[in-house]
């Protein structure tokens, strides 16, 4: 079967289970969607059948092969979009819980995670009520968006009756250009060229993932990691307007290659300490703000995850494109909201529009094939 994907160029299996979930770690995939989902659920019993059955679902999903029989007088027991059999396509399901969870529905008030609230409204955030936060989030990626719809498709015929989608937003990621792993946005910059290293453990402890000895969380919540959700338009026709030379001196990288604008090589390191007037890098930079390389915001750094979206056109006629950005991090107000604080006024807020998204917490992973999503919380 892996021949057989790998010749229809599908991405591989990932697997399901572990201590963590297998989405937040790897690259954006080519093709991605983040469902926001109101629960319907009636009691905890049935949330927990909810999170069963999701759980039964993903583990099928991004496993693939061939769906059940049902029979000729029954419906199919699969779309059927992939043909006869399921292919794994690398999907990877990412399911997180948002504060509204733990309101009396469900009797979790207390098994609330100590750093889960609904997003903050920042300065420059223009946000839509009905496009934001929600009971459960669900990330679904994989290397195809016709495996990312088969499998939206297969979880909400299977939930149905216990959570109903709120929003989503469909994303996807672009292959390099000219080369290299970073894609670009739509502001034709390359996007997330400076995260921490996913393979560094220690890194990944210190700024991604709960555990037992982070102050303030549930035991349930190890291996957990909080999910940040923004849904930002970008003014793409007044940003096409604008000289490269000033284009690269609101983001802080020169365009074409992706280098800081103070150094020849896209790895290098800003040296704002050589800087300090900005005549290199303008003190009002996204690339300065955003991460000013100090001992004192070193710990505030986040796994960013960002994904195009195109949505063809708005009531007026204007293009209605922009990014889909996901981060994870251990502590929300330390990192991303820390983050986001550096960047109330910046250059670059005449040219997007954040208008939705959530707060969410990653669930630890599914451990084996006992095990399910929210076990530890529910249980």
């Amino acid at each position: 079967m892996a021949a057989d994907q790998a010749a229809d160029g599908r991405l591989p299996a990932v697997p399901f289970h572990g201590r963590y979930q297998a989405g937040i770690l790897p690259p954006p995939r080519p093709a991605t969607t983040v469902v926001s989902f109101d629960a319907t659920a009636d009691g905890n019993g049935e949330l927990t059948d909810l999170m069963r059955a999701l759980t039964a679902r993903a583990r099928f999903l991004t496993a693939g092969g061939p769906p059940p029989p049902t029979g000729i007088q029954a419906p199919p027991s699969d779309s059927g979009t992939l043909g006869p059999t399921v292919v794994a396509d690398g999907l990877t399901v990412t399911v997180g819980v948002g504060s509204t969870l733990f309101d009396d529905r469900y009797g979790l008030a207390a098994r609330k995670p100590g750093r889960l609230t609904p997003m903050r409204t920042f300065p420059d955030d223009a946000l839509d009520g009905t496009q934001c936060d929600g009971d459960v989030v669900v990330q679904l990626s994989a290397g195809h968006a016709d495996t990312v719809l088969h499998a939206l498709r297969d979880l909400t015929r299977h939930t149905r009756g216990a959570m109903q989608i709120n929003w989503r937003m469909d994303g996807y990621s672009s292959p390099a250009r000219p080369a290299g792993t970073v894609p670009r946005n739509h502001f034709g910059f390359m996007d997330g060229i400076s995260n921490p290293a996913v393979t560094d453990a220690a890194t990944m402890n210190k700024l991604v993932w709960v555990d037992a000895s982070t102050s303030g969380e549930p035991s349930w919540a190890a291996g957990g990691s909080y999910f940040v959700v923004r849904l930002i338009r970008m003014l793409t026709e007044f940003w096409d307007r604008v000289s490269i030379a000033e284009q690269e001196e609101i983001i802080g990288r020169r365009r074409p290659s992706g280098y800081p604008l103070d150094a020849n090589s896209i790895d290098a390191t800003p040296n704002f300490a050589l800087d300090p007037n900005g005549g290199a890098i303008p003190l009002t930079a996204h690339l300065r703000l955003a991460n000013p390389r100090t001992p004192q915001t070193a710990d505030s750094r986040i796994l960013r995850r960002a994904y195009n979206y195109d949505r063809g056109i708005d009531s007026v006629g204007d293009l209605d494109m922009g990014l889909l950005f996901t981060c994870f991090q251990q502590d929300v107000k330390r990192q991303f909201e820390a983050t986001q604080t550096r960047l109330i006024g910046e250059p670059m807020v005449d040219y997007v529009t954040p208008f939705g998204g959530g707060y969410f917490y990653a669930l630890p992973g599914v451990a084996d094939q006992s095990d399910w999503y929210g076990r530890a919380l529910l249980a």
